[in-house]
């Protein structure tokens, strides 16, 4: 029985992090907060992140991908927030930032993790960006044992195994 369960020590780990100026307030407390996580808690060096900044959420996916192209990176994060107005934008776009982002990792078996806010207020984005809990924080944690979980499973190795009669 093979048992795959990883920590979230990754010093050797090259991360990008794309992050949305759009509602630039909140998404800053969640880059120092991601930031933190990595170097603190996972031990990453900072000379392997690399922080990449967008218009909006909805950009994320395409540079993710470019970053992704590039064969460089262990792991991305994307970061940004949505909060929802008085028409229905905020539910395609988070549906579609969530879609593209989530196909962009299953198809290129690279772990991107999902640090995007979607929420029905200011106050709430407020909250999850640090003062009741960092989303941020979060998902640099979930990158980091992700990434520690890829390794894991791509050293698995196949043994010859004899057949008995």
């Amino acid at each position: 029985m093979k048992i795959i369960d990883e920590n979230i020590i990754a010093p050797n780990a090259i991360i990008a992090i794309v992050i949305s100026r759009f509602n630039i307030f909140i998404n800053k407390n969640l880059l120092c907060a991601t930031i933190d996580t990595l170097q603190r808690t996972g031990m990453v060096q900072k000379k392997n992140i690399t922080i990449c900044w967008v218009p909006g959420s909805y950009e994320i996916a395409s540079v993710i991908k470019l970053l992704i192209q590039k064969n460089f990176y262990d792991g991305i994060i994307a970061i940004g927030t949505i909060i929802k107005g008085k028409t229905s934008h905020f539910k395609y776009l988070s549906q579609e930032v969530c879609s593209q982002i989530s196909n962009l990792s299953i198809k290129n078996n690279i772990p991107v993790s999902f640090g995007i806010l979607t929420t029905n207020n200011i106050e709430q984005a407020i909250e999850r960006s640090g003062i009741k809990v960092n989303r941020g924080a979060e998902a640099a944690l979930t990158l980091l044992e992700m990434i520690n979980i890829f390794k894991s499973i791509q050293l698995i190795k196949k043994k010859d195994t004899k057949e008995v009669k």
